[in-house]
């Protein structure tokens, strides 16, 4: 369609213009987007964090007696710390063909284009209910999905199935890697380091369980288990962050590192957790405790995110290939809320939603007005769907 005739628009530049990154309340933008359905006679059920400074949004248009399908995404965005933007990127800037702005990609635009059709949904005499589901705090870990679907569990009737918009150019996707984020804490003896045999340094041992997770990766890249599905067909083990030590002539008592398994459906994570934590406390922890009984290794969970692994037949699937006029379906290695309504909600979800994922995360963050326009056509056809 014409890119002229867009009409999700004004709810894009809106939604962009709330500074939703995760460490901030979204309550303003859900306040907004509450308000809004409530214009059009839709009522909205809040689900707040503990702190009440952040929800997550659930509404239903259409009949109450009979599981729909859920449109779903979350309100938050990453830092713009640090980057070189060229524009203001809470400020929706149009230029060319591209719309720039922080959430852009991901994932506000696919907010805005369900939002944009819920006038017409609420019009309509719909034999199948649309629902929706915004939460928060989707970029560090997928945490405010979590007391949602857990309210949905509460519910007499449940959504039949979910469509997560997060960015793929409209293309199906049936499966997706999990994730486990990880922080280790090392435990030393400090000393001065003209005494360095003395004390047990907590970043050397540090990097060694660090070397040993590297080797882990090169391992599971030469042997598998392959998906090749997946554009990185094996799991990966990455080490993202670390801190350690105080000055160069002390030796340091504690250090820790984050890192993270992005592992296959298949595959086990706890296993690949184990194998570490056994070199760490069986091969390194006897000889750092036969100098200082009270050093080693202690271990934080900081996120877990299951696989997404929907078979190609189930009824999700076929459904959104219809509505998307596609004949197939992708998998991706970037984890989303899919798994966790599939897994904790026993709703079948897939991905597919308007923009890159190429785009998300970077200064000048955008989206192509081709694809908000693919993402209208998609919201046009489900209507359609839903009043046949």
């Amino acid at each position: 369609m014409p890119t002229d005739d867009l009409v999700s628009l004004d709810l894009i530049r809106d939604l962009v213009g709330f500074d939703t990154t995760s460490r901030n309340s979204n309550l303003e933008l859900i306040g907004y987007i509450r308000d809004y359905l409530g214009r059009l006679g839709i009522e909205s059920t809040l689900v707040f964090d503990d702190t009440g400074q952040k929800a997550s949004l659930y509404a239903t248009i259409g009949p109450k007696d009979r599981g729909g399908i859920l449109l779903s995404g979350h309100t938050d965005t990453v830092p713009v710390d640090g980057q070189d933007w060229t524009s203001d990127p809470f400020t929706l800037t149009r230029r060319g063909d591209h719309l720039y702005g922080r959430g852009t990609a991901d994932m506000k635009s696919f907010v805005a284009i369900a939002l944009a059709f819920a006038p017409d949904f609420a019009k309509a005499d719909l034999t199948t209910p649309i629902h929706y589901a915004f939460s928060y705090d989707e970029e560090v870990g997928c945490v405010g999905v979590r007391p949602l679907i857990a309210h949905l569990n509460t519910l007499p009737v449940q959504p039949r199935m979910a469509i997560i918009g997060e960015p793929t150019e409209m293309q199906i996707i049936c499966a997706h890697k999990g994730k486990l984020a990880m922080r280790c804490r090392v435990e030393g003896l400090s000393c001065h380091s003209s005494l360095a045999p003395k004390g047990v340094n907590a970043v050397e041992y540090a990097a060694d369980v660090v070397s040993y997770l590297r080797s882990m990766a090169r391992r599971i890249a030469t042997e598998g288990p392959f998906d090749e599905g997946f554009d990185i067909p094996h799991t990966t083990v990455h080490t993202g962050v670390i801190r350690g030590g105080t000055a160069l002539n002390i030796v340091p008592k504690e250090c820790t590192f984050d890192f993270e398994f992005r592992y296959l459906p298949q595959q086990d994570p706890a296993a690949l957790l184990a194998e570490v934590q056994r070199y760490a406390h069986e091969v390194l922890e006897p000889e750092m405790k036969a100098a200082a009984p009270g050093a080693g290794f202690s271990w934080q969970q900081l996120s877990a995110t299951p696989g997404l692994d929907v078979a190609p037949e189930e009824e999700v699937v076929t459904l959104a290939k219809a509505i998307a006029g596609q004949n197939g379906q992708s998998k991706v290695a970037f984890a989303t809320e899919a798994s966790l309504f599939q897994k904790s909600g026993g709703i079948p979800a897939v991905v597919c939603g308007p923009g890159n994922i190429a785009q998300a995360h970077k200064p000048d963050e955008y989206i192509a007005l081709s694809e908000v326009a693919k993402g209208e056509a998609f919201m046009r056809r489900l209507l359609a769907t839903v009043t046949a």
